[in-house]
């Protein structure tokens, strides 16, 4: 592809320090909208408005960045690059470059989605039986919290390419910010404080985490403290000076190979420097008159997303009401069939031939729907993966943006577990990724986030691991109207469908949906698991209807929504996680006082 003309990011040092704190909830106000669904007052939760894009996260001082690049000119992929290595400084839990994802590139010009594939492989050492002992028997934590747990990152040559084919930017000026906050520190903030606390015990056993997230390798880090990273601001200092080849060669690899061969690892430095990030044909739905775009396999999302869109097609959900037994009751049986094929038909397709045509036909999804019983829970021994026609964490982190140009951008990264393995390479200051635990270890048996595999995603070298992560563009006359995502291991795609339901059968706005409390069931274990949220009368309800019900304690997952309504943008930030943060460019000069608005 030809050269892009190439901008320059003018931010200066003191803008760039401004990054270290922020408020969470940030408002701006724009030109008033149209009273409608998308924004109305009588609601608990309101967007955040901006006339120029929008940038959504999980941490505000990312959305900074991300909004700071929109504002200089640059278009959503810019801002997205910009934001994936933010993140990767300002939430270390889950922000990565040592680990992978999927991003969803709409271009406005060329009326065109391209699906990036950027999901971790497995090394070229690796084999089915990988992590099975000589009985036959999976060995507890291996594919885990070891060295051998690590498929070859794809974060960064993910960014890249997303950059160099669609961005306009400069590569340097948008992996600068991301430098400038590792070396200058952010403020620890209590989200980050506490979740530190809480996974000492983990971290803690390897040195190189120690001293990377504990002052003198010991204390805990306190609110209000300053947080450095000078070994991550020197790796991603040779990533901006070389591209990918100062991640996957040289100084960095070396690193990371060094520390394999000290513990029994295998990604080697052919591993490495073989690895490329490659584009999809994205999955196509519709649903009650929009047009449904998601992520391919090897992301599972995109299709059993689609797949469930169309059985609940056969179903009128606006007139069971919101949130009611009999809602939740259609919901659930159309995750059990989902999550039910999923265990047996997804994998990478490089190495297994989806049926993916088969799964998306709203013919199946009407066989489907047939079966769902108004009031029952059907158990789910009696539902078995469907038979085709012959065919052809809880910690990720998900970002969305859009720009004033009509551009968009979805993107889902992680590292599988919070915090990876757990485990830092010394030298780099980055965490590696645990995504092995991601295949099918073993057919039959569950993994960490309790879902079964079978064949399809059976461990192979050079294969990519199957994944939850759904990140999701819904066109409403022909132009990108919602974009959505999630972090959350196995209720990645039931939170997304929420979403997408939320807006369009019950008109809810971006901030609304976020907020209101989930639903997840995966077919195996036989259990509905519900947040926070639900009244007892409706859980009494449900265990009559025969679910067993577990009514959780912790929320789960972090959507990030953007509605697109008029020329105006209207950013919903999950309320669930304590620093994250919708922004715009409007809200930006906010910010800086040189407009005049409001703050909540």
């Amino acid at each position: 592809m030809s050269a892009k003309p190439q901008k320059t990011y003018t931010a200066t040092a003191a803008l760039l320090a401004s990054l270290l704190w922020l408020p969470i909830s940030l408002h701006a106000q724009g030109p008033a909208a149209d009273s409608t669904a998308i924004l109305r007052s009588a609601v608990y939760n309101h967007p955040v408005v901006d006339s120029q894009g929008m940038v959504v996260t999980q941490n505000a001082i990312a959305s900074k960045v991300g909004a700071q690049i929109l504002a200089s000119g640059g278009n959503a992929v810019d801002a997205a690059v910009a934001t994936g290595f933010a993140l990767a400084v300002a939430l270390p839990r889950a922000g990565n470059i040592g680990g992978g994802g999927f991003m969803l590139v709409y271009l406005s010009e060329q009326n065109q989605t391209i699906a990036i594939d950027y999901r971790e492989k497995a090394p070229a050492a690796a084999h089915r039986d990988l992590y099975l002992d000589a009985n036959d028997e999976i060995i507890p934590d291996d594919s885990r919290f070891t060295h051998r747990a690590a498929g070859v990152p794809g974060t960064v040559a993910g960014l890249h390419h997303a950059l160099i084919n669609y961005g306009t930017m400069a590569w340097t000026d948008v992996v600068a910010p991301a430098i400038e906050l590792a070396k200058a520190g952010i403020i620890v903030s209590s989200d980050l404080a506490d979740n530190l606390t809480r996974a000492k015990r983990r971290l803690g056993k390897n040195q190189a985490s120690l001293k990377k997230f504990y002052k003198d390798n010991e204390s805990n880090y306190q609110v209000g403290d300053l947080f450095q990273q000078p070994d991550l601001a020197q790796t991603l200092e040779r990533i901006s000076a070389e591209g990918p080849k100062g991640f996957y060669t040289g100084r960095t690899a070396e690193l990371i190979v060094a520390d394999m061969q000290a513990h029994d690892g295998l990604i080697t430095i052919d591993d490495l420097a073989n690895y490329q990030a490659i584009e999809r044909e994205p999955v196509h739905g519709n649903y009650r008159g929009h047009e449904i775009v998601s992520m391919p396999p090897p992301s599972s999302g995109g299709i059993h997303i689609i797949q469930m869109l169309n059985v609940l097609e056969n179903f009128d959900l606006n007139a069971t009401g919101y949130g009611s037994a009999l809602y939740i009751n259609r919901m659930a049986e159309v995750m059990k069939y989902a999550y039910a094929d999923r265990s047996v038909y997804l994998g990478d397709p490089d190495f297994y031939e989806v049926p993916q045509e088969w799964l998306l036909n709203k013919t199946y999804a009407k066989e489907i729907a047939g079966k769902i019983v108004a009031g029952k829970a059907t158990p789910s021994n009696e539902i078995l993966p469907g038979k085709p026609d012959n065919y052809e964490s809880p910690d990720t982190t998900h970002f969305s943006i859009m720009d004033s140009k009509g551009n968009a951008v979805a993107n889902t990264y992680t590292l599988n577990f919070s915090y990876g393995s757990g485990i830092t390479i010394p030298g780099t200051g980055m965490l590696l990724n645990n995504e092995m635990d991601d295949f099918s270890s073993k057919p039959g048996v569950a993994n960490a986030f309790g879902l079964l595999g079978d064949t399809a995603n059976e461990i192979q070298p050079q294969k990519r691991p199957l994944s939850s992560m759904t990140p999701t563009f819904v066109f409403k006359d022909g132009k990108p109207w919602f974009v959505t995502g999630s972090p959350g291991g196995s209720r990645i795609i039931s939170a997304v469908l929420q979403q997408i339901v939320n807006v369009i059968d019950f008109g809810m706005n971006s901030a609304d949906s976020a907020a209101q409390p989930r639903i997840h069931h995966q077919w195996q274990p036989d259990r509905l698991q519900l947040e926070p949220g639900f009244s007892p009368d409706t859980i009494h309800l449900l265990e009559a209807m025969g679910y067993d019900v577990q009514s959780v304690s912790r929320t789960w997952g972090a959507v990030q929504n953007i509605v697109s309504h008029n020329g105006m943008f209207f950013g919903g930030a999950d309320p669930r996680r304590a620093d994250a943060g919708a922004l715009g460019p409007d809200g930006l000069e906010c910010l800086n006082n040189t407009v005049a608005c409001r703050l909540p």
